[in-house]
């Protein structure tokens, strides 16, 4: 799980694997797998960088190097 903020400031934390895509429109939006849409406070280099660390901290990049 990532900790993102919402645009009311209040933190909570999403599953990445769940995350379809990426866009800033311009603030950061996050398009789910279900189809819901979640807008946050953080760049989007943030979020990838969080996922990529959340991927190391798992050990999510074994199969992919």
């Amino acid at each position: 799980m990532i900790l993102v903020t919402r645009l009311d400031g209040k933190e909570y934390y999403i599953n990445p694997h769940q995350i379809e895509s990426i866009e800033t429109r311009p603030d950061t939006t996050l398009l789910m797998l279900s189809g819901k849409y979640v807008v946050v406070r953080e760049a989007a280099a943030d979020v990838i960088d969080r996922i990529v660390a959340y991927r190391r901290r798992i050990g999510g990049f074994g199969n992919e190097e």
